[in-house]
């Protein structure tokens, strides 16, 4: 690794702690300069702003993310056991940050925030979480329709996006709550999917999709 390397490498490590223990708002560039033993300039120049940070810290959870449901999908090829695994996996790699998960929605929730999921700053992100279910979807053995099955994973990030604003303000131990509802949501789905193939529901299925399309960051 590079003295180059090593610093930014150094300036995320710092930054990344300092999210998980103090929050969104209480992480400045020049607090993340002074634990990382750099000059505040130096900083500035790997990361003109916290909010390139911020999206470090983004590929770092969707990476982790990844990792996990590689680890945990197994062998199984039914699609709702395996949205399961990647609702819950979500979960378990977004827990660290948790107690300040709080302020980064605070400062996400305007349309024009740089740290916005739905943001062209969190394309890369967005892509990697949609690669999660993309595989819970490629991965499975369920019959889909094609045109639904195409846009499927897009639909699931979707509405993992809707679950994780639950979590973030589920206060059960160990957010048992948003776990419950995961498992839920995962054979809800697992269930409804089937019906989709049938005439009755092609209306439905196909308004669905549109609304996806018209949705679509």
């Amino acid at each position: 690794m590079s003295k180059s390397d090593d610093t930014r490498a150094k300036i995320t490590e710092t930054a990344i702690e300092s999210f998980r223990e103090r929050g969104y708002d209480q992480t400045t560039i020049r607090l993340i300069a002074e634990e990382a033993g750099i000059s505040v300039g130096n900083a500035y120049y790997y990361f003109p702003t916290k909010n390139h940070l911020v999206q470090e810290l983004y590929l770092r959870v969707q990476g982790d993310h990844l990792e996990r449901v590689h680890a945990e999908f197994g062998a199984s090829t039914d699609i709702a056991k395996r949205l399961e695994v990647a609702l819950l996996c979500g979960m378990d790699a977004t827990g660290p940050y948790h107690d300040s998960a709080a302020g980064f929605l605070a400062a996400a929730i305007s349309p024009t925030s740089a740290v916005s999921p739905f943001g062209a700053d969190s394309a890369g992100p967005r892509a990697m979480a949609i690669e999660v279910f993309q595989e819970v979807v490629d991965g499975s053995t369920n019959a889909i329709p094609v045109d639904l099955k195409r846009q499927l994973p897009e639909l699931l990030w979707l509405a993992y996006m809707g679950l994780t604003l639950y979590w973030v303000y589920d206060t059960s131990e160990g957010q048992a709550k948003s776990r419950a509802l995961a498992k839920g949501v995962a054979r809800l789905i697992g269930t409804v999917l089937p019906l989709a193939r049938l005439p009755f529901a092609r209306g439905p299925v196909n308004q669905v999709l549109e609304l996806i399309r018209t949705a679509r960051p």
